[in-house]
């Protein structure tokens, strides 16, 4: 008897596993296309290519938290230097303090892009925090979840353009949008230069808003309790295409 409550168990337990695995969201899926003309990275992404481009319309997973929901849209697009990405980020109230180099700028209006071009494992990964003055927070984030964060990206081009007011609480801005430009190089240690076909994974992020009225939106949902990007086992797919 004592055996068969054990094997009850053991199934029990198993099909509940199976059941929330199955519940989680599906893992988007994006094409990264080549650049059909050249990208002047000014943080206005008008140009052809990015018309060209699909689009990535962030979502928001907490509902617990009480930001705004402001929409986002991001693309991606590469050549045979960068790896190219854009943000849309509509904003009725645009705030951000920090002003260095790794900065902590996920505490200002904020993009993220999390990169791993060695999708075989998931323990090593790029992170890009970049806020609206255009200030990048670079490190690699390392299993379990240790940030290294003396580690310097090479050659990045960063722009962004606001729509509004910077830092003028009261007022009412439209938005803001940025551009960066991320040369292949820098990815060496983990992974070649993609070719069309190659897979890698990623996430693309937003914090939006001051303490205490802060969302955050995502394009893959992270499936954690609090609001918390650094999920790499839920990363998107970026297959890169001609």
């Amino acid at each position: 008897m004592t055996r068969l409550l054990k094997t009850l168990a053991a199934v029990l337990a198993w099909t509940f596993l199976g059941v929330a695995a199955s519940a989680q969201p599906p893992i988007p899926r994006y094409e990264v296309k080549r650049a059909s003309t050249p990208i002047t990275v000014d943080g206005v992404p008008n140009e052809k290519a990015w018309a060209d481009a699909g689009k990535v319309e962030l979502i928001f997973p907490w509902e617990s938290q009480t930001g705004a929901k402001q929409k986002t849209t991001a693309r991606l697009l590469w050549d045979d230097q960068f790896l190219y990405v854009s943000y849309e980020c509509e904003d009725a109230d645009i705030v951000a303090q920090h002003t260095d180099h790794d900065d902590p700028t996920y505490l200002d209006d904020a993009v993220e892009i999390f990169i791993n071009p060695n999708p075989a494992q998931t323990d090593i990964y790029f992170g890009l925090e970049m806020n609206v003055r255009a200030v990048l927070y670079d490190y690699i984030m390392y299993h379990p979840g240790r940030l290294f964060k003396q580690f310097d990206l090479r050659g990045v081009k960063l722009a962004t353009h606001i729509d509004g007011t910077l830092n003028m609480r009261g007022d009412k801005d439209k938005g803001w949008s940025l551009e960066v430009a991320i040369p292949w190089a820098n990815f060496e240690a983990l992974s070649k230069r993609p070719e069309a076909g190659t897979v890698w994974t990623a996430n693309i992020n937003r914090w939006d808003g001051v303490e205490p009225n802060r969302r955050m939106s995502n394009w893959s949902d992270p499936v954690q309790p609090r609001p918390n990007p650094h999920a790499p086992t839920r990363f998107g797919q970026l297959v890169f295409v001609k």
